[in-house]
């Protein structure tokens, strides 16, 4: 899979919007909630939390009207949570097996694909979950500042030294996680807020506390006010380590939930520290429904050791010395730091911005140190066009076969269609139903069974290569991708002398969102005669 095939349509995307996420310690109005579940009363240390998540239904309690808010979370619940609670990119894939301890039918299954495929949660060594094990105070909180791409400006165990007295107590996969939420204001301790207790189990209230402040520093909840008891709780990082306060273009990029794929790619990378630096610099940032659009496993795999220079040399493509504002562009070409150009259209008559083939989503986000610039899709560089992230532990000499995995032409599914006839005597070459199916075997290789009902009932089942997905921009419509695949196999005419025959297949899927893809074929089948359809159809992705 070729670097070019990066640069696919990412989907249409709202226009982003940054703002500066007060601090805990501000103070905002409040008002009086009459208390929801009959075992929170109005001067529980948790009741803010708990009544204003209740009320956005990513909470709920017992249908005896209780909370528990001191039961534990096990990990299963708290994947629930996040589910409710965000509405992140993914940035990894599970493979389609998932863990061997969550069955397919299991209640929280797809939470804790969810949780897992956005950043938040991981599993243990041999594939397992552990979804009934209680989830620890640290863990919790260590999930959130992944799935939310927070990172800390100091040293991490200098934060956490600084305010919990039991910081020796924080196992230390989980140091950075605590300092980076510390810094971002989003750890809540009671009663006491010098300890975090981080083997602790974590409550009901506890996870009401945490998701609170984490929706406070997306933006989505206004910060407690100083006059309400439970903002005593809240862990208030002071002085420069404060993430939130920073207005560097790293620190304003985390801020955004539209920016945490990429600020994930940089801590990666080990370039937070540059774009930190005076500067000043202009940076077109790749939303995270851009690195969303990526090829499947294309992101885990540059996240890989062995890959580190190519993602360096692909961030630094998308950055330019000195400070460029949208009245200074002009179209021509500009230097990056990586010392390839980029090509840039502006259309004045449209307002319109364009970087290569990426188009600009909104102009001159302003920080202390330079310019952002969202854009829609990955830049590639183009020395870059031929090379690809090499998987780890040199598997890409030995192709992953799973069945039911996605390839890069997009998901595996399941589906219903239409068959027009162009040609020959059996069900192909009339009008009719079909069902129709992909199941994905490697990255590049599909097995696509249908059946298309009829007098002479036939079975399809071409092998089929799958090209990675095009761009495609018809005229005023908005620009989409497809993805071609072309294959044989055999086709087999279900009649009372069933004949099999060579089947030649070619056609594209189009990606309807995350859910449904749009289908096209042409199938030729020679049987007695050469029979010929079109087959048209949806089907619905798994």
């Amino acid at each position: 899979m070729k670097l070019l095939a990066l640069g696919v349509a990412a989907a249409t995307i709202s226009p982003v919007m940054i703002s500066t996420v007060a601090l805990a310690q501000d103070t905002v109005p409040s008002t009086t909630v009459a208390p929801r579940f009959s075992d929170v009363g109005a001067d529980s240390w948790a009741s803010p939390f708990i009544q204003a998540l209740a009320e956005r239904n990513i909470i709920a309690g017992f249908p005896d009207g209780t909370f528990k808010p001191n039961q534990s979370v096990s990990r299963a619940e708290f994947a629930t949570m996040i589910q409710k609670a965000f509405n992140q990119q993914p940035v990894r894939q599970l493979s389609a097996s998932g863990f061997t301890d969550v069955p397919s039918n299991y209640w929280a299954n797809a939470a804790i694909r969810e949780a897992y495929e956005t950043g938040f949660m991981a599993g243990y060594p041999g594939d397992v979950f552990l979804p009934n094990q209680q989830i620890p105070r640290v863990q919790a909180i260590a999930a959130l500042a992944s799935g939310l791409g927070l990172q800390n400006s100091n040293s991490a165990s200098d934060v956490v030294a600084t305010y919990y007295a039991d910081a020796s107590a924080i196992p230390n996969y989980a140091v950075n996680g605590v300092a980076a939420a510390t810094q971002a204001n989003m750890v809540v301790n009671y009663p006491d807020v010098r300890q975090l207790n981080p083997q602790q189990s974590l409550t009901r209230a506890e996870a009401a506390a945490l998701l609170y402040q984490a929706l406070v520093r997306q933006g989505q909840l206004q910060p407690l006010a100083t006059n309400v008891a439970a903002s005593n709780y809240v862990v208030v990082s002071q002085g420069t380590g404060n993430t939130q306060t920073g207005n560097d273009i790293v620190s304003v990029a985390a801020s955004s939930n539209s920016f945490s794929t990429l600020t994930s790619l940089l801590k990666t990378a080990g370039l937070t520290d540059i774009l930190q630096q005076p500067g000043p610099y202009t940076v077109f940032a790749p939303t995270n429904e851009a690195f969303a659009a990526l090829p499947a496993g294309t992101l885990e795999q540059l996240q890989q050791p062995q890959n580190k220079e190519l993602l360096v040399q692909i961030l630094r493509y998308h950055v330019v010395p000195g400070q460029v504002t949208a009245n200074q562009l002009s179209s021509g070409e500009l230097k990056t730091v990586e010392n390839s150009p980029v090509n840039i259209r502006v259309d004045s008559a449209n307002n319109q911005i364009a970087v290569n083939e990426a188009r600009v989503i909104q102009p001159n986000i302003q920080a202390s140190n330079g310019v952002i610039y969202p854009i829609n899709q990955v830049l590639i560089p183009p020395n870059l066009t031929s090379q690809q992230p090499q998987p780890p532990n040199n598997q890409a000499q030995t192709p992953d076969v799973t069945p039911g995995r996605a390839t890069r032409g997009g998901s595996s599914y399941v589906g219903v269609a239409g068959n027009i006839g162009l040609g020959g005597d059996t069900a192909l070459s009339e009008s009719n139903f079909a069902a129709i199916s992909k199941i994905g075997l490697t990255r590049t290789v599909s097995v696509r069974p249908s059946v298309v009902f009829g007098d002479d009932t036939v079975f399809l089942v071409p092998l089929t290569y799958d090209f990675a997905p095009r761009e495609v921009e018809p005229g005023v419509v908005q620009q989409f991708s497809v993805s071609p695949y072309v294959g044989a196999g055999v086709a087999i005419e279900a009649s009372n002398d069933t004949d099999i025959g060579l089947l030649l297949t070619g056609g594209v899927d189009v990606p309807l969102g995350n859910r449904f893809t749009l289908t096209g074929a042409v199938n030729a089948a020679f049987v007695d005669e050469t029979d010929v359809g079109l087959l048209l159809g949806v089907g619905f992705n798994f």
